[in-house]
């Protein structure tokens, strides 16, 4: 770089004025974005040719195969715009397990949320709550859609009670942290950060939300919400022990030398969170249609774009370079959770939760790009003054 005034530019002002800074920040050489989506776009074309197959071989009219693609894009586009935050949480927890655990979060993960989330999951609804065997619920689904869609939209209260307290559950502790440094909406932030000091004070507003929004329903539904709440809040209790117990294990066998590949608690953890964020979107897909094969591919598309965001996330290092991002997300994670829960009272478009959340994640990425901006600034003065 050439000498201007007879002297040499800083270490800090070079380092800031560098062109690899910026390009770090999206690092297009050494790590192309379609690298991250090069499956979810095989996957994607897998599935829609299954539904132009399926649509055909049910219909044999080409207008209405092409009504069956299109229902599956659109299940796949609303599956990714409601999971964003999902993905931004994802990260936040995926960055810390190594690349092993990273691959089966894509892999394993991927079999779980797919068949297990978007097949198995309603299909166990509609044998629990009709009585029947696992091979009529599937029968049922493939003969007789309306009564399908009945009955998983009839378990909807206790859906709304066991996902909305999870989803709760992971907002609040977020910022339920005294230890945590950083705050974006301070004058909220700071307090429940005091808050915190007071031992299951998350725990405590939860449970009186639950009880709250329980006094609304009619009394067999009340039960039934309550129920599934405390079940969703034991889940989240339970599996934060066991990654408590699972890092404690890690610890002490690193104290003895060996070698660790952590990762088993965090996974679980990110399959459960998956599975709560999974619960609207199925139920919300039969506004769509009340075909299962239907439902399940377009949703399927829209997890495995999910898991490549995340991937994304992680690896181009996006939640360090964007300081605010984790906390919009997490903010998107408790309104959604109290859009599940009061849904069982009030009808609330899943329109509405995804542009939301859309909202609360843009707005948390201009704050941080905002002040990424105004500290690159302050840099290069300290560093012309130090000149």
């Amino acid at each position: 770089m050439p000498q201007r005034f007879g002297k040499e530019p800083s270490r800090g002002l070079n380092r800031l004025i560098n062109p690899n800074r910026a390009q770090a920040a999206f690092n297009l050489g050494e790590q192309p974005v379609l690298r991250f989506y090069k499956f979810s776009i095989l996957f994607t074309l897998a599935c829609l040719g299954l539904a132009g197959w399926y649509g055909w071989s049910l219909t044999g009219n080409l207008a209405a195969t092409a009504s069956i693609l299109w229902i599956v894009v659109v299940l796949a586009i609303l599956e990714i715009s409601l999971s964003f935050d999902n993905a931004v949480v994802n990260a936040a927890v995926l960055k810390d397990m190594d690349d092993i655990w990273q691959r089966r979060f894509l892999t394993w993960g991927m079999v779980i949320a797919v068949f297990g989330m978007r097949i198995v999951f309603p299909l166990a609804i509609v044998a629990i709550a009709a009585g029947l065997g696992p091979l009529a619920a599937l029968d049922l689904s493939l003969h007789d859609p309306k009564r399908y869609e009945e009955i998983v939209s009839s378990a909807h209260v206790g859906i709304a009670g066991f996902g909305g307290a999870f989803l709760a559950m992971v907002g609040l502790t977020f910022f339920f942290d005294g230890e945590k440094e950083v705050d974006w909406i301070t004058w909220i932030e700071a307090k429940l950060r005091l808050v915190s000091n007071i031992k299951a004070a998350e725990i405590a507003l939860l449970l009186l939300v639950i009880y709250g929004i329980s006094r609304m329903l009619p009394t067999e539904d009340a039960l039934t919400f309550m129920v599934a709440g405390t079940l969703g809040l034991v889940t989240f209790i339970a599996v934060e022990a066991i990654s408590t117990i699972l890092e404690m294990r890690d610890e002490a066998a690193k104290l003895q030398g060996v070698v660790v590949r952590s990762g088993l608690g965090g996974f679980l953890y990110l399959n459960v969170l998956d599975a709560s964020f999974s619960f609207d979107g199925v139920i919300g897909a039969f506004a769509l249609s009340n075909n299962m094969v239907i439902i399940a591919l377009g949703l399927s598309i829209g997890a495995m774009f999910v898991r490549s965001m995340t991937i994304h996330l992680v690896k181009q290092g996006t939640l360090a370079e964007y300081r605010y991002l984790e906390h919009g997300a997490f903010w998107a994670i408790i309104v959604l959770g109290a859009i599940m829960l009061f849904s069982a009272v009030f009808h609330i478009p899943e329109t509405i939760t995804g542009v939301i959340g859309a909202v609360l994640i843009g707005l948390s990425l201009w704050w941080s790009v905002r002040h990424n901006a105004r500290n690159a600034e302050h840099e290069i003065e300290d560093a012309v003054r130090a000149d």
